[in-house]
């Protein structure tokens, strides 16, 4: 396969309710009907009428004249092949599950195949579709919260933008962190957002440089604790993005090991924690 080919986007508009998806695609694009079959399996199919835009992911689903369906084709990402998550506990209309390092918490166009979603949906029984509510950085590991239908996927997410779900992380750090306020509240905008993160230490290697913290969050800002923590000059150990850790064979050592609010399906607190095995330690 080209170069070229390897990486492209087409878009084709529906002329006729007997136009297949796979067959048009396949004129215009040169794959194979089996890459492109794989492909809308993947996430990487879509189809606008109007002014809805959706995943397309039934060969045989009826299309009308005026719909356009769009492939955004890249072999290297289709070629990924997800890490499994552990379910924790599945409430029905919402399941929470332990994220590993490297899986995504949500598509792009380019696919969905490699996230706690699509995996949710594909392995629940029985099937539902599945919401993202929020997210874990596709570099950390742990709890996250997988809604199963639009209401709950709602509920949640306004307790999320509310501030009314608690969130914590365990991170090892580079660097001797017993200096700094305890408990350290830091108030530092990302990307002109406010963005709060609480960091306190547990304990401290000298001889390695190193330190374990317990991270409370009020924000949920993008890499909101891995920069707060770069920019107090202990980056998280394992970060290649934000710290200058140079083994690239350490995993992000951050979790997110607990998560506590009151759950729109039994009006009852919900909290859930990971175990301590589970968790980075010195």
């Amino acid at each position: 396969m080209s170069e070229i080919r390897d990486h492209m986007e087409s878009h084709v508009l529906i002329e006729s309710p007997e136009d297949g998806p796979v067959d048009l695609l396949q004129r215009a694009t040169g794959l194979s009907k089996q890459r492109i079959k794989l492909a809308m399996i993947q996430g990487a199919v879509w189809v606008t009428r109007g002014r809805n835009t959706q995943r397309l992911r039934r060969v045989k689903r009826a299309l009308r004249t005026g719909d356009e369906v769009h492939l955004y084709y890249d072999a290297k990402i289709l070629a990924e092949v997800p890490l499994e998550p552990e379910l924790i506990t599945d409430v029905g209309a919402y399941s929470v599950w332990r994220k590993p390092y490297g899986l995504r918490s949500q598509g792009s166009k380019w696919g969905d195949h490699c996230t706690v979603q699509r995996w949710a949906e594909r392995h629940l029984q029985p099937e539902r579709p599945a919401f993202t509510v929020h997210r874990l950085d596709r570099a950390a590991n742990g709890l996250i919260l997988v809604a199963h239908t639009k209401g709950v996927a709602a509920a949640l997410s306004k307790l999320f933008q509310a501030r009314e779900i608690e969130k914590r992380y365990r991170a090892l750090v580079s660097g001797d962190f017993s200096q700094q306020p305890k408990p350290l509240r830091v108030e530092q905008p990302i990307d002109d957002k406010a963005a709060v993160s609480e960091f306190s230490l547990l304990c401290v290697d000298t001889e390695a440089g190193q330190s374990l913290v317990d991270v409370r969050i009020e924000t949920g800002r993008k890499h909101q604790v891995r920069r707060h923590l770069a920019a107090l000059g202990h980056p998280v150990v394992g970060d290649r993005l934000y710290g200058t850790d140079e083994q690239d064979d350490v995993d992000l050592q951050l979790t997110a090991y607990y998560l506590a609010f009151h759950c729109p399906v039994n009006n009852e607190r919900a909290e859930y924690e990971l175990s301590s095995d589970c968790l980075p330690t010195l």
